[in-house]
Order: C-alpha cells, then structure tokens, then sequence
C-alpha cells in the first residue's frame, strides 16, 4: 500500500510526497537524512493530509496531479479532511 501525503511547514507551506511508510519518511523529513531538500529551508509541523493509493503508479499520478492544484486549491483539500486517518506524529517526534 502507497500513501499520498501533506505536511504543513513552519513558513504556512504545504509539502506533497508519497511513501509506503508514513512514520519512517516523517522522520527522514524531520532529520534531513534522506528526506526531501524542501525542508532545508523550513521544518515540518504536521501531517495534515493522508490517503492510501493502491500501488506507486496511482500514489504518483496522484502526487502530480495535487502539486499542480493553486495553493488555495490545496488548502480546500486539506480542509474536506482526510480520507485516511492522521497518523499521530507531532513537531515533538521531529529531531531537527
């Protein structure tokens, strides 16, 4: 199972990426080990967006697909709610 994923930033952006373990990239996002060259320049604060894909090519057209979508239009996304519920990862399991 793949995961489609938003993290809201420290800086009010938002981060969309796809994984097959939501905790494990959080925390390479967090520590900057393996994690995406996005957050050198902000910290993630929460995941605030979470559904499941079948398989990568559906969790990649997906990712394309929501990083076209304006900022407002990603807002109103995250707003509708996830359909998958949040994992409990807080700015607190971050070492960064």
């Amino acid at each position: 199972m793949w995961y489609l994923y938003i993290i809201e930033c420290d800086n009010a952006q938002v981060y969309t990426g796809i994984t097959t373990d939501i905790q494990r990239r959080w925390q390479q996002h967090c520590t900057g080990k393996a994690g995406a060259r996005f957050f050198r320049t902000c910290n993630p604060l929460r995941v605030c967006y979470l559904e499941q894909q079948p398989d990568r090519s559906a969790a990649s057209k997906r990712e394309a697909w929501i990083k076209k979508l304006t900022r407002a239009q990603k807002l109103s996304l995250i707003a509708e709610g996830s359909p998958h519920p949040l994992p409990d990862l807080a700015p607190l399991d971050c070492e960064a």
